[in-house]
């Protein structure tokens, strides 16, 4: 990235899924079957219900995704081609959550949360691991925020393999901040609205054992512009040959934009969440729209 820093991207947009998220969901999947499930409930804006849903099909399970009316139609209907049943309802992922719980009642139904279970949390830990085997150190470790989940499993691997003393930059795009915000007010805070792009960062409240994270470990919360963030996936696309959702640009911008949370580190690692939301009819949509075109 030209940055006069050594920069290494944990490619988790190279899963099966397109994304980190079935890392964990995967995780909590198996474990839901293991356990007497008979079927799978998720609510999800996109990565997670695709997540459930392409797990759920290696078991043997039915799924059902409920989804805010912002999911994009490309990401519905790679939900239903993965064989679940998708049910649009609310105007974001919180509102999509309540109805998911409803239809979770049944003892034989397991509903899998998108980020705030800490069996996904474990699963997610899995990439520090795999860093830590090959012997990569880094000095910063750069991710996205959305609901906490992948920032409390990488903080959870972290000190499993002895990084405590390392900090994380947690990116979220300003819209969908409800971390940042509950590090700046002391307390979780829930956003009134998402405005965003990035509707894959769009939990209006983050799962709490983020903010309690932050009591022992040094996080850096950031905030992009989605100009920033698709700005980034359009470099990214350039430099790498690989589309990534603007959630995951979030993170990519802080290196391209050589952001202040980089003034002090050498060696910095970047988890590259990837996301299957994505295509180059909406990067022309986004482009258009934030006049970048």
């Amino acid at each position: 990235m030209r940055l006069g820093l050594q920069v290494y991207l944990k490619m988790e947009a190279l899963q099966p899924t397109g994304s980190f998220k079935i890392r964990g969901i995967g995780r909590a999947c198996q474990l839901s079957r293991s356990e007497g499930a008979q079927a799978l409930v998720s609510s999800s804006g996109g990565n997670a219900g695709y997540a459930v849903a392409y797990a759920g099909r290696q078991l043997g399970l039915p799924v059902t995704v409920v989804v805010p009316r912002t999911t994009s139609a490309l990401m519905r209907d790679q939900l239903r081609n993965e064989g679940a049943t998708v049910i649009q309802e609310g105007a974001s992922w919180d509102d999509s959550h309540a109805v998911a719980l409803e239809l979770s009642q049944d003892q034989h139904v397991a509903y899998i949360h998108p980020f705030d279970d800490p069996r996904i949390w474990t699963g997610h830990s899995s990439i520090i691991e795999e860093i830590e085997q090959i012997g990569v150190n880094p000095d910063l470790v750069i991710l996205a925020v959305g609901g906490g989940g992948l920032l409390c499993g990488v903080l959870e691997g972290m000190h499993r393999v002895g990084w405590q003393d390392v900090p994380v930059c947690a990116v979220e795009t300003q819209g969908a901040a409800s971390f940042s915000l509950s590090v700046r007010t002391g307390k979780l805070a829930t956003l009134e609205r998402i405005t965003s792009l990035a509707t894959s960062l769009g939990a209006r409240r983050v799962a709490s054992q983020s903010l309690i994270w932050t009591k022992s470990h040094a996080v850096i919360p950031w905030e992009v512009s989605d100009e920033d963030a698709v700005r980034a996936i359009l470099s990214f696309a350039n430099d790498h040959r690989l589309l990534v959702e603007p959630a995951c640009g979030a993170a990519l911008a802080v290196a391209y934009d050589r952001a202040k949370p980089l003034a002090d580190f050498k060696t910095i690692l970047i988890v590259v969440c990837g996301g299957s939301g994505i295509s180059r009819q909406l990067i022309t949509q986004w482009t258009s729209q934030l006049g970048l075109s």
